[in-house]
Formats: structure tokens, C-alpha cells, sequence
């Protein structure tokens, strides 16, 4: 959605408020006690009864704007921002735009957008052809232990580390890569942050995240060796050279990821590297779907956020 359009369609609070109870009208109404999904609107005070049981609803109850006073019109310049572009606005950017005096409560906001983005592309699991591999992000821990020596490389206390699989296909015979061009063609994207490489929480994200049965093309790593279990895999080791080959949007991806972060956010929190890696993983994945700003309000509508650190939808 360009910019004069969305000043059009949303000019004020009111508008926004109205165009976001249509969406969770849309969605429908469920009542939290018995069920029930016939509700009358009480307009003086902005709530749904239950006919069944009587009981209320907000309008922002159940959604990612629970517990939020922020204003409607808000939320939806930031979901607009950050939608409106392949790269990103950091929180301190969407607080100047919005000449909110304080930081921390945007902060939460753009983080609250983030969270569902990760949990709308949860519903999906990648499938077919999948390339396997793990990045390694530069993040910031409060926690970390400062009189504790810092390590290089893997393992860094600097670094976290992310599991990135990515959906792909043959190019197939009609294509004709340039020199340095893609032997596959990418599809659909996710980074997950891991604790270690174990080999058993490893394969539990796999699990989660890749259909069975799949083809994954992975390096020789002792992280990988109980998938072919589930999956059918193509495991071998991989001379640095090769990589761009072997896997090639797995690695474009991290490279991307990276440049992103560092370009717009500089300093990131190791606890909220997930939140950033949601946002990007969501606009690549619908690169293709045009307006992404509806798309992201049915997933604002559709999920609320606990200030506990669980998602619920």
C-alpha cells in the first residue's frame, strides 16, 4: 500500500478503529468462557457480549494489541512502515515518526509485530527440496558473565546461533545461469535461533519446521545425523568453495539477514534476535503477494501477546 493511500484510507484513530474491528469480525468472534461464536456489539462501551453466556470481549482482547494503550492509529503506521519496505525501520525510527515521548512502549509495539509475523509463518512447514545450514549472528547479552574470557569463532559468547533452511528448486533446463548465476530457485524461508548444535535440538527444529520426508541437502555435520530418520538426506562434505553451489540461497539469505540488521538495528539483544529474524523471514516469504499491510493485520487480529513471553493465538 503507497503512502497516499494509506493516509486516505486511515486519516485519523477512528478510522483505524473501525477497520480493525471489520478484521476481527472477519475472523470471528470466540467467546473466551463458553465458546460461542454469536456475540451482540455494545457500542457505548466497545465490547462484544456473548449471547450465550454473557460474557465480554474487548476489542483488542485476544489480538496483539491486548493490554496495549497505545492508540489504534499507532499501530497501524508501524505495521504500514514496516511492511512498506524490503528492509526495515528500527524502533527508535518508528518513535520518531510517531513524536511519541517515549521509547519503551514502541519498542514493545514493533516487537509485538514482530512476534506474530514469526507466528503466522509457524502455521507452515517447508517441503520437497530444502537446503540446511546454520548462521552464526553477532548479538549482545546483558546476562553474559563479563569476568568470564571471551571465545572465538563458534561458540562465541558474541554470537548466536541460528538454524536457516530454506525451500528451493531445479532451476530446471530453461534456465540458463550467467556466470556467477543460481543453479536452484528459491521458494520459502526460516531461521530459527537455537541454543547449541546439539544433534537432539537439532532435530527437533527440522521436525518442526520441514515436512517429512523431505530431500535436504546439509553438510557432513554431526548435528544432522539422526534426520535420516525422517527425511531423505544428501549429507557430504562440502570444500568452502563449493558452498555457493551446494547451497546457495541458504547462505544468501544469512549473508542478506545479516547486512539488514547491521544496516538498520547496529546493536542487538541475543533475546530478541528471533523477533528481527521473523520480520525478515515474513516479507521474503511474500515477496511475491503484493500488499503485505492487509496480510499483517489478519495476523495482528488473529494472535495476542503475553507480557509472560508466550505468544498465543
Amino acid at each position: 500500500m503507497k503512502l497516499l493511500e494509506f493516509t486516505d484510507k486511515f486519516p485519523d484513530e477512528q478510522s483505524c478503529k473501525e477497520a480493525f474491528k471489520a478484521y476481527r469480525l472477519k475472523q470471528g468472534i470466540v467467546c473466551k468462557k463458553c465458546g460461542g461464536t454469536h456475540h451482540y456489539w455494545k457500542k457505548n462501551r466497545e465490547e462484544w457480549e456473548c449471547k450465550k453466556c454473557q460474557h465480554r470481549t474487548t476489542l483488542k482482547s485476544g489480538t496483539v494489541m491486548q493490554s496495549s494503550k497505545l492508540p489504534y492509529q499507532y499501530w497501524f503506521i508501524a505495521m504500514h512502515l514496516i511492511t512498506s519496505t524490503k528492509k526495515s525501520f528500527s524502533a527508535k525510527e518508528i518513535q520518531r515518526q510517531l513524536g511519541h515521548k517515549r521509547y519503551e512502549p514502541i519498542w514493545s509495539m514493533v516487537h509485538k509485530i514482530r512476534s506474530v509475523m514469526g507466528l503466522r509463518d509457524d502455521e507452515y512447514q517447508l517441503k520437497d527440496q530444502i537446503e540446511l545450514d546454520e548462521g552464526f549472528f553477532e548479538t549482545v547479552s546483558i546476562t553474559r558473565d563479563k569476568s568470564e574470557p571471551l571465545k572465538r569463532g563458534r561458540g562465541s559468547q558474541r554470537q548466536t546461533t541460528v538454524l536457516v533452511s530454506v525451500e528451493s528448486k531445479d532451476a530446471g533446463k530453461s534456465h540458463n545461469p550467467k556466470k556467477h548465476g543460481k543453479t536452484k530457485q528459491v521458494r520459502y524461508l526460516k531461521m530459527k535461533v537455537v541454543e547449541s548444535l546439539k544433534k537432539e535440538e537439532i532435530g527437533d527444529a527440522v521436525k518442526k519446521n520441514v515436512e517429512k520426508g523431505a530431500k535436504i541437502t546439509s553438510d557432513k555435520s554431526t548435528s544432522y545425523v539422526d534426520l535420516d530418520q525422517d527425511f531423505e538426506m544428501n549429507s557430504k562434505v562440502i570444500p568452502k568453495k563449493e558452498i555457493p553451489k551446494a547451497l546457495p540461497w541458504v547462505h544468501i539469505a544469512i549473508s542478506n539477514a545479516k547486512r539488514l540488521l547491521l544496516d538498520v538495528h547496529h546493536r542487538i539483544d541475543d533475546d530478541f534476535l528471533q523477533n528481527y529474524l521473523n520480520e525478515f523471514c515474513y516479507k521474503f516469504n511474500r515477496r511475491y503477494f503484493g500488499d503485505l499491510f492487509d496480510r499483517l493485520l489478519v495476523a495482528a487480529v488473529s494472535y495476542r501477546w503475553n507480557y509472560l513471553g508466550e505468544t498465543h493465538g
